[in-house]
């Protein structure tokens, strides 16, 4: 179990939270919660309704539908922030490569948190956008790296 000033140290170095100072990472630290994952298993599943997001905090995981790998994502990196953002069914599955340590944030308090914040929301917009970029570089043949 991490300690609050850890939490916040790692929250600081995840783009969504880059801009948000630290007092207010407190909260987050507070509210997310750890889950730690073994390699090979999934923490998200294709077509299953989600309603939280994930940051990795250590290890690797591998975003894949129908054997086509997406993405592969690295420590402080954030998956599933669509489905936190609006609850639908997962557009992919998200698999642990190796021992990975995550923190999840639900959707209620990571509304509470955007309405508090606006640095979060932000954050979010940016993290999208990169996702976005990277989807348009994927369709174009080249390929992605976290």
């Amino acid at each position: 179990m991490l300690l609050t000033i850890e939490k916040v140290m790692i929250l600081k170095s995840v783009d969504i939270f880059s801009e948000t100072p630290e007092e207010d990472l407190i909260e987050v630290a507070n509210i997310v919660e750890e889950v730690e994952v073994k390699a090979g298993k999934d923490i998200i599943r294709k077509g299953e309704l989600g309603t939280s997001m994930y940051i990795i905090v250590e290890g690797r995981m591998r975003v894949h539908d129908n054997g086509r790998e997406i993405a592969v994502l690295n420590r402080r990196e954030v998956v599933g922030e669509l489905a936190a953002l609006d609850p639908e069914p997962r557009m992919a599955t998200v698999t642990a490569i190796e021992d990975t340590e995550l923190f999840r944030l639900d959707e209620g308090p990571l509304y509470d948190l955007m309405a508090e914040q606006i640095e979060v929301v932000r954050g979010i917009i940016r993290v999208l956008c990169q996702r976005m970029r990277r989807m348009g570089k994927a369709s174009r043949g080249e390929v992605s790296e976290g």
